[in-house]
């Protein structure tokens, strides 16, 4: 579902080259749950835009689900995430002036599907039927963090990418989060990629790729 190969990130820094990512070479089957770690600085939230086609590799490629994004452009590579790609965010990004439902009909709206049903259902999947009309400043950080996942899972992607998603959420509050991504992962099919610095948080995925100064230190399956 999702390969990259060689994948190397430069900046220009101060007159000269700084290297984010080096040679990062890895792949994830459908269906998989994939956590990469390591510290702050280390290249995770960068290799998860390249991996999402928010940006591009200085050099390597990226295949999702069989399409390479390097070869697409900036208007192509959004069609795909539109299609293809959920995400959850560490602030939840959630849009203030929405309620909760309005929030997870915007994807579908955007695609042109009628999305009333599917946003009360995933709401009630997430445990938020009786919130459906809250506006985000009424929810907790927790509640807003569902409204998020049933809005990432709305369009039915093939895969999620989720960066720092329990960054902001107490400790009970972060595992239920996880808890949700695990059981919508199994039970939707939905690839999941997660970034984290939380290692019992990780420990949840099938897979752990640990990255250390812009290279991948550690692989690892459970």
């Amino acid at each position: 579902m999702l390969r990259c190969a060689s994948l190397t990130k430069t900046y220009a820094s101060g007159g000269r080259e700084l290297t984010v990512l080096n040679d990062i070479t890895f792949s994830v089957e459908p269906g998989g749950f994939a956590a990469i770690v390591g510290p702050s600085g280390s290249g995770k939230t960068t290799l998860l835009g390249l991996l999402a086609g928010l940006d591009r590799p200085t050099t390597g490629t990226v295949h999702l689900d069989g399409q390479e994004l390097g070869a697409l452009d900036e208007d192509a590579r959004a069609r795909l995430r539109g299609a293809k790609i959920g995400f959850v965010f560490q602030s939840f990004q959630l849009i203030p002036t929405l309620t909760a439902r309005e929030n997870v009909q915007v994807p579908l709206e955007l695609r042109g599907e009628n999305a009333n049903g599917r946003a009360t259902e995933l709401l009630a999947r997430v445990g938020l039927a009786d919130r459906a009309h809250h506006y985000p400043a009424q929810l907790s950080g927790g509640e807003q963090q569902r409204v998020a996942l049933a809005r990432a899972f709305s369009t039915r992607p093939k895969v999620l990418f989720a960066d720092e998603p329990t960054g902001n959420l107490d400790a009970a509050t972060g595992a239920g989060i996880i808890d949700l991504m695990v059981e919508l992962n199994r039970d939707l099919g939905t690839t999941l990629v997660l970034v984290t610095h939380d290692l019992d948080l990780a420990a949840r995925a099938r897979r752990t790729i640990r990255l250390a100064d812009g290279r991948i230190a550690a692989d690892s399956t459970a």
